[in-house]
């Protein structure tokens, strides 16, 4: 019996500003239910409050507690392996700021930076680009929030991290060290733990294959593919992750709901 069900948001729950038909519906069914929903997102532009407070604004009544973000598991993860470590941060000013408060010092310095954490950032220019080349071709841990290519937006998608490491990786010669972000088991173990559950109980329904599938394959747990993000039907039979499910939208996951 599935007990925990791990949502994906920007293409899976909503896009943009606007909540996927059936959504609301199903994630009630969940609750009254008793089952357990956590909400993850690669995005590290906002915070677990800024998300539940979107999904609250767009009908799903969410608390903070039930969302994790790459940069929660980023904070998590640097406050066990480096606690107080001086930071370049290549990111939008939400996640900056975040990174400020959980303890981390935060520096332009190249002399100074222990590690140069990329992410997705619309504010990118070759200033930060070159604070990091520099810090990484001193010695800096090169570390990022997620993987994905590309953000599904409304009308299409926007470049996304995988740009920027890709920048880093091809100017220092230096590849990145951890990307916490789906597909990393550090981020389905936090999802777990917040949840309480074990791998098994659990099924992670996204619309990525290279992130979303590939976590939950690869943490034991179920998985269902939507077709309302970036998978085309050509992506999915060509794809070595194969999900037990596929919907062609969140509306059609009542059939799992036990």
């Amino acid at each position: 019996m599935l007990n925990g069900f791990i949502f994906d948001l920007d293409g899976t729950v909503y896009l943009g500003e606007r909540l996927i038909p059936g959504a609301e519906r199903i994630i009630r069914m969940l609750r009254e239910k008793g089952k357990k929903v956590v909400f993850l997102s690669n995005k590290p532009l906002y915070t677990r409050e800024d998300y539940a407070a979107k999904l609250t604004r767009l009908g799903i009544h969410t608390a903070p507690v039930e969302v994790v973000n790459s940069t929660f598991v980023l904070i998590r993860y640097l406050q066990k392996v480096a606690p107080g470590a001086k930071l370049f941060v290549m990111g939008e000013l939400p996640f900056v700021a975040e990174m400020a408060r959980s303890g981390f010092r935060l520096t332009e310095n190249p002399d100074e930076i222990e590690y140069v954490v990329a992410a997705f950032d619309r504010t990118f220019d070759y200033r930060k680009f070159n604070i990091g080349f520099q810090a990484i071709k001193k010695g800096a841990h090169f570390i990022a929030t997620n993987p994905d290519r590309t953000c599904p937006v409304e009308g299409g998608e926007l470049p996304d991290c995988a740009g920027i490491i890709a920048a880093l990786e091809a100017t220092t010669q230096k590849k990145v060290e951890v990307v916490v972000g789906k597909p990393s088991p550090i981020t389905a173990q936090v999802a777990l733990e917040v949840m309480g559950l074990e791998a098994a109980e659990c099924i992670l329904i996204g619309d990525r294959l290279e992130t979303d599938i590939r976590m939950g394959l690869e943490a034991g747990m179920k998985t269902a593919l939507v077709m309302t993000g970036v998978t085309d039907l050509k992506t999915l039979e060509t794809s070595p992750y194969r999900p037990a499910h596929v919907f062609d939208s969140i509306a059609d996951l009542e059939g799992l709901i036990r």
